[in-house]
């Protein structure tokens, strides 16, 4: 199977065993300054809810997500959104494309290919990831556990 299916552990905000304490979202233009501008805003808000540990993995996460929106999910007119949600025992960060026809494709890169890895770097730092279908495009989501409490800042 090329894809995980839906987690049926994905956070849902009438939980009351897991509930969601934070959630973010943004659209963003499909141009590869876009890709800079979520990695950069996902470390800064993750760090300002409490997980400064997590804030570079987040952010290495949606840097890998966005740029394949850009380069293999975008269509003319249309953005991508970049979703995070903190529950009490996880972090899941979903970024969403136009393009549901192209769904991700584990590859074997070769030490000399330039791109194509990030599914292995998505899945090294991930607990659980799948691809979701939606009516317009796909939603590939990735989820981190937690693994201590929040940070006060």
């Amino acid at each position: 199977m090329a894809f995980a299916p839906q987690d049926p552990r994905s956070p849902d905000p009438n939980n009351a065993h897991d509930p969601v304490v934070h959630h973010d979202r943004v659209d963003y233009s499909p141009f590869p300054k876009s890709v800079t501008f979520a990695r950069r805003y996902t470390a800064r808000l993750v760090a300002h809810w409490g997980h400064p540990a997590l804030a570079d993995d987040a952010a290495l996460i949606v840097s890998e997500l966005a740029s394949n929106a850009v380069l293999h999910g975008g269509v003319p007119g249309r953005h991508f959104r970049v979703q995070l949600t903190l529950t009490k025992t996880l972090l899941r960060i979903a970024v969403s494309d136009a393009k549901g026809e192209r769904l991700p494709q584990p590859r074997r890169p070769t030490p000399d290919d330039k791109f194509g890895r990030w599914l292995l770097i998505v899945r090294a730092l991930a607990t659980r990831w799948g691809v979701r279908e939606r009516t317009v495009g796909k939603e590939v989501w990735v989820e981190l556990d937690l693994a201590t409490s929040p940070v006060e800042l």
